[in-house]
């Protein structure tokens, strides 16, 4: 029993700490009617429906589908690099980043074992893991702290999109430029087999679902008519999709809903973050993020702040730095756990990519403001 624990924390980690926070934070305020009020429900019915969503299109194949049908058409080494960056970079914007990676490094790993350049798999995961981080903050979907706060502070579709492409774009010409120190020798590239019939016909049900989806992030449809139209699709035509939503996430989302909640109530240390988080709100996201990771600090730093703009810029640059500071970070780390690469080159690769691509965005932040 103590050992499937110890496990559960090693593998949970971010659930495990804001389980412990929500104990605590209710040992100090007691349960009462303002705990109805704590949980974000319409977030977490519109996250559920489009991890769902997604975990089918992925298991389906159709991602890595399209990644073969783009590789198909490369031939160099360096036309390799650029493409699984670009994969990453893109796709991510609408799968999110941590179901791009889950897609795109498997997929990275074999094709670089085909090709004869395994040696390249340490610098290739490095900047796709990177690409997937940095694509996903320039949609309100790409990654779940984006989907809080664009729902939280009910932010308008042109300043989302204004707050944050300085940064997605400068982020994507130092990914490119990156990709071109690999050499452009020539290489050989599998391709992948078609759906199958019946899965073609579950692409045009996730289709309509995601199309759903969208009504719901552009408000033209309430989250809680779609979670039970994706909720009876699933459970009649395709229920082994709904083992693939990150069930932790939404937990951790109760948890610190639950947290922020209770620290709410709390007068003087409301007060206290109030006042060390207002007016440095990309600051002290950055630093909370390389502790937390970047979604549970947009939770916890959006209850003692009104500038979504900034805590938006905040907890995506946060997502650059440590291992943990995005946790899609260590999907690829997972990954290359199981490959024969030297773990200590990667994480030290990992940290000094990302760093540099964190001081080149908090520069352009200090240019801007």
């Amino acid at each position: 029993m103590m050992n499937k624990l110890l496990q559960f924390l090693k593998n949970d980690i971010v659930l495990a700490l804001s389980c412990l926070l929500a104990l605590v934070s209710v040992c100090v305020v007691p349960p009462n009617q303002a705990y109805l009020g704590y949980i974000d429900f319409r977030t977490l019915a519109l996250l559920f429906s489009l991890m769902a969503i997604m975990a089918g299109l992925n298991r389906l194949g159709i991602f890595k589908l399209l990644a073969a049908w783009l590789l198909g058409r490369v031939q160099t080494v360096r036309g390799l690099l650029l493409t699984f960056i670009l994969l990453c970079y893109f796709s991510s914007m609408i799968i999110t980043n941590d179901v791009a990676l889950l897609t795109f490094v498997p997929f990275t790993i074999v094709t670089l074992k085909l090709a004869g350049e395994s040696k390249r798999l340490i610098y290739t995961v490095t900047l796709e893991t990177a690409a997937a981080n940095l694509g996903s903050m320039l949609t309100p979907i790409g990654n779940p702290q984006n989907l809080y706060l664009f729902s939280s502070y009910d932010m308008s579709v042109d300043d989302f999109f204004l707050t944050i492409d300085p940064y997605a774009t400068l982020s994507l010409v130092l990914l490119l430029l990156a990709a071109l120190l690999a050499p452009n020798t020539p290489l050989t590239v599998k391709q992948e087999k078609l759906p199958r019939p019946k899965e073609r016909w579950l692409l045009f049900l996730y289709g309509g679902l995601f199309a759903l989806a969208l009504c719901c992030i552009f408000r033209l449809l309430p989250p809680y008519v779609l979670l039970p139209i994706v909720l009876i699709s699933l459970l009649l035509v395709d229920r082994a999709t709904l083992k693939g939503v990150d069930y932790a996430l939404l937990l951790t989302f109760s948890f610190l809903f639950i947290f922020i909640g209770n620290l709410g109530q709390l007068p003087d240390i409301a007060e206290f973050l109030r006042r060390t988080v207002t007016g440095h709100e990309v600051t002290m996201a950055v630093l909370a993020s390389q502790v937390f990771s970047n979604v549970p600090a947009a939770i916890l730093l959006s209850g003692f702040t009104d500038n979504a703009s900034a805590l938006l810029v905040g907890v995506n640059l946060g997502g650059l730095g440590t291992l943990i500071a995005s946790m899609a970070s260590l999907i690829s780390l997972k990954f290359i756990q199981k490959e024969d690469v030297n773990i200590g080159s990667y994480i030290a690769v990992f940290t000094a990519v990302n760093l540099a691509l964190l001081a080149a965005n908090l520069g352009l932040h200090s240019l801007i403001n």
